[in-house]
């Protein structure tokens, strides 16, 4: 009888194991598959929080200073990307669905020539100044069918507090450059960026 009652118990083991591995699994592929992508029920996305904590890919600088004062986007742009996303790209050289690039805007630090630039001790430069807005894209193939698959967004080209919540910017505004420009790269930049341009790893 004891030796009936240990096969039971086994069998029961295996069962419930098995049953684990078939729902636990799945689980965890949805979780690592989430996107930080919240849109309310307007359709308007929500601003991602902790995207300081993601990684830094680079900041390129247009000045107004070079550019007869009248750059499109004077502002350093700092540029982070989730890790796992990253990490996708870097082995597939695209990104996956649902990732999302946040480009902060700084100012240039208080400039005191007439190219904007300031003289500190390490030289004369630009260097960063006020936050002062986030332009954020984010992967969606369906929702975003239109626009060769990336949403675009602003939350304000002003000072800290941001917007909570942005509307899809026109084509006219974000997406056409993009798509003009970029498109053969994943609708991204990549080469203002080594990490993404020359893949060297972390």
């Amino acid at each position: 009888m004891p030796k009936y009652l240990l096969l039971v118990i086994v069998g029961l083991g295996l069962t419930a194991s098995a049953a684990y591995l078939l729902v636990a699994k799945p689980v965890a592929a949805a979780q690592t598959g989430q996107s930080s992508a919240v849109f309310d029920s307007d359709g308007k996305l929500e601003l991602p929080t902790g995207f300081r904590k993601w990684v830094f890919v680079g900041a390129p600088l247009t000045p107004n200073g070079l550019n007869d004062g009248k750059a499109n986007f004077p502002e350093y742009h700092h540029v982070y990307i989730e890790g796992k996303n990253l990490d996708a790209y870097l082995k597939t050289g695209e990104f996956p669905e649902g990732t999302v690039i946040v480009k902060e805007l700084t100012r240039v630090l208080d400039p005191t020539f007439p190219d904007g630039s300031r003289k500190e001790p390490s030289g004369r430069g630009y260097f960063n100044g006020r936050y002062n807005g986030i332009d954020l894209t984010v992967k969606d193939s369906k929702r975003f069918a239109n626009t060769n698959g990336w949403g675009f967004f602003t939350f304000g080209h002003h000072p800290m507090p941001y917007d909570k919540t942005a509307a899809e910017k026109p084509v006219t505004e974000c997406a056409g450059c993009h798509i003009a420009n970029v498109a053969a790269t994943d609708m991204t930049w990549v080469q203002f960026y080594p990490l993404l341009r020359d893949k060297p790893g972390y």
